[in-house]
This record gives C-alpha cells, structure tokens and sequence, in this order.
C-alpha cells in the first residue's frame, strides 16, 4: 500500500500541475507549445505512475480506463508526432477529472 499511496500522490500532483498549465483555457492551451509541452509531458509521467498502482487500486475504481491511460502513454511516448492536441484537450476535461476524483478516494482509503 505505501507504494500505491506514493503513486497516488505523484498522479495528484501531475493533475494539479496540468490544471494549472490549462488554465487559461483550450484556445491558449492550443495555441502555446510550451504550455502542449509540459502538460503533455505531466500526461505521460502520469500515465506511467498509473501503471506502477496495484491491481486492487485498479479494480476498486473501475470507472477509470486504466487500459486507455497505459495506451495513451505508449501514444505519447512511441507516437509523440502522432499527438493530436485537441484530442489532448478532450482528454484534460473529459478524463482527467475523473481519474483526478478517483486518486484522491484511493489516497483517503489508504
């Protein structure tokens, strides 16, 4: 558990992170290649630490696509000219909140 809960706080701070890169909206966001950078990079280390949680945070939170994470991170890091930045958008307010809320009930279980 106290490697899930180290995990847990890194994915939360990344969250935080890329709130605050996108915070002047999708059009900045979209616009602005440092600001792409480093939430695309906060993205993929995200992502990485997801795939280091246990298999009993995993399933204590299905609604999370841990699947789509994993898959998203190979795209970032093996695909990176593939990235399609509005598609990235769509990730940042559609998913994230959601793995955003699930992180932090599985850090208040731990």
């Amino acid at each position: 558990m106290r490697d899930d809960r180290f995990y847990l706080l890194h994915i939360s701070e990344c969250i935080a992170r890329v709130e605050q890169y996108v915070a002047g909206g999708r059009d900045e966001f979209l616009q602005t290649r440092l600001i792409q950078d480093a939430v695309l990079r906060n993205l993929q280390v995200l992502a990485e630490s997801t795939q280091r949680l246990s298999d009993s945070v995993k399933a204590q939170h299905p609604g999370v696509d841990w699947r789509a994470i994993a898959g998203f991170r190979n795209v970032l890091v093996h695909d990176y000219m593939g990235v399609d930045e509005a598609r990235v958008w769509q990730i940042i307010v559609g998913d994230l909140p959601e793995l955003k809320n699930a992180a932090q009930v599985a850090l208040d279980e731990t």
